[in-house]
């Protein structure tokens, strides 16, 4: 008798886990579904019915997974920001912490022209904008801690470091719209989130050494 109360219960575990993995899996697809949408037809064709018929399943099944519509973008939007950290961050290996920055500003700017439906969706004012800084927190500490690697690399001490990376995700964000107008490119606007990073890192060292001087300039009078 307690050997058949084992058995029972690996059966009931083994019903479990694969209706759990057969869970995931149907997750896994309609996310893939709606991403293949967005990317191909813009943000105006992504509708639960449409998705539901791409993966060959009702909409009440959808529904099972994403409560409405919007919680389907926002896991599309925590997807595109996972997936934007990820290629930024491979495609900039470099040891040197200027060069670096440089090249994740040109990379970001990349990934905007490279996926601009879901980068559009990233960054759209109809996401709870809560919600969307909370998917977005891995990439913002990502940028907080180059930041804080630059800063002490160059002695900068930086008053306020979610002001600095607010300044420096804008100036891209701004470029990377830039990329989308036929009269700059994605190319051309890679070039200039490079200068413009460049610029205001100057800036803040040219502030800092100033400073600097004023502070041993009052210790000497």
């Amino acid at each position: 008798m307690f050997e058949d109360t084992i058995e029972a219960k690996r059966r009931t575990m083994s019903i479990s886990t694969r209706r759990a993995r057969e869970r995931a899996n149907t997750h896994e697809r309609i996310i893939e579904a709606a991403l293949h949408v967005l990317e191909t037809e813009g943000p105006a064709a992504l509708t639960i019915r449409r998705i539901a018929g791409d993966v060959e399943y009702s909409a009440p099944v959808v529904y099972q997974h994403f409560a409405n519509k919007e919680a389907l973008v926002l896991e599309l939007v925590a997807y595109g920001h996972r997936l934007m950290l990820a290629e930024v961050l491979h495609a900039s290996p470099e040891a040197d912490v200027d060069l670096r920055m440089r090249r994740i500003a040109s990379e970001y700017v990349r990934f905007a022209g490279e996926h601009p439906h879901l980068y559009q969706v990233m960054n759209a004012p109809a996401i709870d904008a809560d919600e969307r800084r909370r998917v977005a927190q891995p990439a913002i500490d990502a940028l907080k801690e180059l930041l804080s690697s630059w800063s002490a690399r160059h002695e900068v001490v930086l008053a306020d470091l979610d002001e600095a990376c607010e300044t420096l995700w804008g100036t891209l964000y701004g470029i990377a719209s830039l990329g989308h107008l036929s009269t700059v490119g994605n190319d051309r606007a890679r070039r200039l989130a490079e200068q413009a990073l460049h610029a205001i890192l100057l800036g803040w060292r040219t502030e800092a050494l100033a400073n600097d001087q004023d502070q041993r300039e009052k210790m000497q009078g």
